[in-house]
């Protein structure tokens, strides 16, 4: 199977700017429920990012950082981890074992086509059981 048959496409991910504050991807994080958001490329040619519950945590509560001061590109991971949407999900489950990763973008031709996550894969896993 496929990343893209199993990813969620982009149209559905909640997508914020590398110059919002960390405030501001907070709300929307509470906003939406979710646990991490896109961070938005900055210029046509760059990457994209992803900003996590656990890059907001460390910066700002185990480095004291200030969340009125930072904006989301100084604390996201850019460029995120990503994978082709072509790519078999074993592959992209590997990569995602061996590097202790939740989520992987999926981009191909450097535009974003989702987001594949530990829980689509374990959602497959165990819809071919039952």
């Amino acid at each position: 199977m496929l990343t893209k048959n199993v990813m969620t496409s982009a149209d559905k991910l909640v997508k914020v700017s590398p110059m919002a504050s960390v405030k501001d991807a907070l709300k929307l994080m509470r906003e939406h429920k979710v646990r991490s958001v896109i961070v938005e490329k900055s210029t046509t040619s760059g990457a994209y990012g992803l900003l996590t519950f656990k890059n907001i945590l460390q910066s700002i509560v185990a480095e004291d950082g200030d969340i009125d001061l930072l904006n989301v590109y100084d604390i996201a991971t850019i460029p995120a981890i990503s994978v082709s949407e072509d790519l078999d999900v074993k592959y992209a489950a590997k990569m995602m074992v061996t590097g202790s990763i939740k989520r992987l973008l999926v981009i191909d031709n450097n535009e974003l086509k989702g987001i594949l996550t530990m829980s689509d894969i374990i959602s497959i896993l165990i819809d071919s059981v039952e």
